[in-house]
């Protein structure tokens, strides 16, 4: 690690605009009209729940991932349990996932009855380490392992190839957490495409954002997504019965329809992303930030077969909080993706991990920082950013 430096406390920035994490309010700008007319459409259809707007908006997304169905839902976590429980994850089985991922990728498969396997991750992109993977198949453990659960952590696939592997060797489903990773690909296959099931989540924050919850489940079996399409509506195939215990886990037509204006831009608008990361990689660099050796910042790296829609850009820094709190000082928007790995979670206790036994996560948990990130986000912004890290480290 390099000789920590003195922290700036010049206010050069008290004229200068905030630099949001991210500005939901540019991209509504440019589409305002289109969504007040597809809300208005289907407040004049009286049509709240599932229906036209829901059944059109799977359509699309599954020709969109390559998928052969897809299944709305009330959330992104909803739509990991009825993946899950339609590959046929029960009580007593156990799931293979990463503990460096958002709560909802383990508790999703708690709630199922499973027991979740948490095992580190790469410590180049943060995604599931696939060695490690591949070790708990090998040491023959007494679980009942029935699904790989992997994460495609800030818009970026994990390694599919290796995965893939370990599953037919194993004759084991793979269910993808694709939350964050909406027209991303591996070897130009489609996020959403790449295992049994994939489950999408439309949160505010994402790259296709709906405005409030919502969620999709994409599949290659469309008997498994008729038996989610069923799970999420009380386990009920027709009105009043229920041929199994599901949940009320069903779309509303309004973001449906959002949703399906949005899906157009996608593709642009991840591009936009792509370009600014390239851009941050390029101011850091100019800055004299990433020299060789021990670099105070560290971006976490894009594999070659990935084609990366940056979710979230991600840098590892040294006294990260430090960092941070000069950034918000001069109001700059930054966020910790994830302070505390799943493994040491006080509700995870029971599974008997302890501090130390996946270091990976632990040392990233100490150093990760986002930063702004959204497709309308200025290069001037971009600059200011980076200026005001390289002033930290000078």
């Amino acid at each position: 690690m390099s000789k920590p430096s003195p922290i700036s406390t010049k206010s050069s920035n008290s004229k200068r605009d905030a630099v949001p994490l991210l500005d939901l309010h540019r991209q509504y700008q440019t589409i305002r009209d289109k969504v007040l007319a597809a809300v208005e459409r289907v407040c004049a259809s009286q049509h709240f729940v599932l229906g036209k707007e829901v059944e059109l908006l799977e359509d699309e997304l599954a020709a969109f991932t390559g998928a052969a169905a897809a299944v709305g839902c009330a959330s992104g976590t909803d739509a990991l349990w009825l993946a899950l429980v339609a590959a046929g994850v029960k009580s007593g089985d156990a799931v293979i996932t990463t503990t460096f991922s958002f709560f909802a990728s383990a508790s999703a498969i708690t709630r199922t009855g499973a027991r979740p396997i948490l095992v580190d991750v790469d410590p180049h992109t943060l995604n599931i380490d696939v060695a490690q993977v591949e070790a708990i198949f090998r040491q023959k453990r007494c679980y009942k392992i029935r699904a790989i659960l992997p994460v495609h952590l800030f818009g970026q696939c994990a390694d599919m190839d290796s995965l893939q592997q370990i599953a037919e060797e194993f004759h084991i489903p793979i269910i993808e957490d694709t939350a964050q990773a909406i027209g991303a690909s591996w070897k130009e296959r489609p996020a959403g495409s790449l295992g049994v099931a994939a489950a999408f989540s439309f949160y505010p924050t994402k790259n296709l954002s709906a405005y409030g919850d919502a969620g999709l489940v994409t599949t290659v079996d469309p008997e498994m997504a008729e038996h989610m399409r069923r799970l999420r509506n009380h386990g009920s195939p027709r009105r009043y019965l229920h041929e199994e215990m599901g949940w009320n886990s069903r779309l509303d037509a309004i973001q449906a329809a959002i949703l399906r204006v949005k899906l157009p831009y996608i593709q642009k608008w991840n591009e936009q992303r792509r370009e600014r990361a390239k851009h941050y990689d390029t101011l850091l660099a100019q800055a004299g930030l990433m020299p060789k050796g021990e670099p105070p910042i560290k971006p976490l790296q894009t594999s070659p077969q990935a084609h990366h829609v940056f979710h979230q850009y991600v840098i590892r820094a040294e006294r990260r909080d430090d960092l941070r709190n000069v950034l918000t000082d001069r109001k700059i928007g930054t966020e910790i993706y994830y302070p505390i790995p799943l493994h040491l979670q006080p509700c995870f206790a029971y599974l008997g991990y302890l501090e130390g036994d996946l270091p990976v996560s632990e040392e990233a948990a100490r150093e990760v920082l986002a930063l702004p990130m959204f497709p309308e986000l200025r290069e001037d912004e971009q600059k200011w950013v980076v200026e005001s890290i390289a002033e930290f480290y000078s």
